[in-house]
């Protein structure tokens, strides 16, 4: 018994499906497995530390001239933003 186009059509589809399931993921997908994990540790380690994560907006010459501040320094942005905080609060 033949088939109708139709029913061509979605036993094509349902085979390139199942083609794409078992494909894999591609290489620069499969990286970003590696960074979530490295993320949820750096999450533990800061919080074993006692950080906490603090959002706020800033304007984008003052992000620019605090990104340019903390390039030389080895805590980095996070590091200068908790002194210079330290310092106005005093």
């Amino acid at each position: 018994m033949s088939m109708k186009k139709s029913d061509l059509d979605k036993h094509l589809g349902r085979k390139i499906g199942g083609q794409m399931k078992a494909a894999g993921i591609a290489g620069r997908f499969g990286q970003g497995v590696a960074e979530v994990a490295d993320r949820r540790e750096q999450r533990r380690l800061d919080a074993a530390a006692g950080l906490v994560p603090f959002a706020c907006k800033l304007p984008s010459d003052l992000a620019a001239t605090l990104r340019e501040r903390s390039a030389g320094r080895a805590d980095g942005i996070n590091g200068l933003v908790a002194e210079l905080l330290q310092k106005a609060l005093r």
